[in-house]
């Protein structure tokens, strides 16, 4: 192990914007790359007013969102749209390894952003592009976020809701973050290819191929002529063991029992109830085996819902983490927020502010353990780091002022 970042010296434009695209640049960061992020002046990333957009959490004066995804960044405020930029453009794409766009198919060639435009001035460039749908199709000019086009159109949205029950608007970024890493991937992989070619590469990844991929157990039984359960009616579902309860204290415990042979017995004597699933009707027990319990699941999920009611959350965690059966607890966000287990493991981590008692942030999930990660640092405020980028491009100071003046720069 060293001292040094594996990355530095990695030179990464990150032309994205919110979260997906800027995500994986920041992977790249926190692995000591040189992340140059560049933005629109006046308004910068849009990205930097999602905390404002209900349903998200409001915090008076900290920016979370904009932290999370932009940490360890250099911003510079360039107006692409603008001719006099293409030269700021190039200059960057010269001296970058790795670029990372969002922009839709359409806007990317109106901006003469797209990999065939820029691959002949750096022959080494990794062009890393992420979109909602893909790059062809139908759909491929449409504007896609993770709640359109991983967790609506994947048929997550569908799956996880309750019979009778709306779809749930999921977290915000849940499926960009994922796309992120699967970026972030693509990227390490053309950065070897590179290595043992001399040749950069295009890396693409898009929302929805995510959520192929996080669908992809019960899309494959699709393609093969399989269906996927319909929204359950809670009180019949097809598993009763691989179900939620409510505790007398208002919380829910989800129970998980891949092996059911071993963890059924182990369950009824933990929860006191040996003969719980004995059918009135005739000597089979309802725990007999597999098939007998699918056939009486609403039974059982009968049983075990006046068993859990019985008693609180924290007197079942003592009863179930005694006899090894797999549950899990549905937590708050808050609650998720102090888990011991993410402070224990690195994956909450301080931010490098300069404040006697600094903020956490959320690690990404990337670990080698031979290679230290930078500390997070603020991110940028908008066009912070424009002058010192240009200059890091060969722009002297009359240069600079030059495109000051054309209102190239923020």
């Amino acid at each position: 192990m060293t001292d040094t970042p594996l990355l530095q010296g990695l030179h990464v434009v990150d032309a994205a914007s919110y979260i997906a695209g800027p995500a994986a640049a920041t992977v790249l960061g926190d692995f000591g790359a040189d992340v140059v992020k560049v933005e629109p002046p006046g308004t910068g990333d849009p990205y930097r007013s999602l905390s404002r957009m209900p349903p998200n959490p409001r915090v008076e004066g900290v920016n979370y969102p904009w932290q999370l995804d932009n940490r360890n960044k250099r911003s510079i405020a360039l107006d692409l749209t603008s001719p006099a930029a293409r030269a700021v453009l190039e200059r960057m794409v010269t001296w970058a390894d790795v670029l990372v766009t969002d922009f839709p198919p359409g806007t990317r060639a109106g901006l003469r952003l797209d990999y065939d435009d820029l691959a002949p001035l750096n022959d080494r460039l990794v062009y890393a592009d992420v979109t909602g749908f893909g790059e062809k199709g139908p759909d491929a000019d449409l504007p896609g976020f993770d709640v359109t086009a991983f967790w609506a159109r994947s048929g997550l949205m569908d799956v996880t809701r309750r019979r009778g029950a709306a779809p749930a608007v999921n977290a915000f970024g849940s499926g960009d973050h994922p796309t992120a890493i699967s970026l972030f991937a693509g990227i390490m992989t053309a950065l070897y290819r590179r290595e043992r070619t001399g040749r950069g590469a295009r890396v693409t990844a898009s929302l929805v191929a995510e959520g192929a991929w996080a669908a992809g157990v019960w899309l494959q039984a699709a393609l093969v002529g399989g269906r996927a359960p319909r929204p359950a009616d809670r009180t019949d579902p097809p598993n009763a063991l691989a179900h939620c309860y409510r505790t007398a204290d208002d919380r829910w415990l989800l129970l998980s029992f891949a092996d059911e042979d071993r963890q059924v017995p182990l369950f009824l004597r933990a929860v006191g109830r040996p003969e719980a699933f004995r059918n009135p009707h005739n000597a089979d027990p309802y725990n007999a085996d597999p098939r007998s319990r699918r056939a009486h699941a609403a039974e059982i999920v009968g049983v075990l819902d006046r068993t859990f009611a019985a008693r609180p959350l924290a007197e079942w965690r003592q009863v179930l983490d005694a006899v090894g059966v797999t549950y899990g607890v549905a937590q708050t966000i808050e609650e998720f927020a102090r888990d011991p287990q993410l402070v224990a493991n690195g994956i909450l981590v301080p931010i490098e502010d300069g404040s006697a008692e600094p903020h956490l942030t959320v690690d990404s999930p990337v670990r080698v353990d031979q290679e230290p990660k930078v500390a997070p640092r603020p991110a940028p405020d908008l066009g912070e780091h424009t002058d010192s980028v240009l200059h890091d491009l060969g722009f002297d100071t009359a240069g600079i002022e030059k495109l000051r003046r054309a209102r190239v720069l923020g």
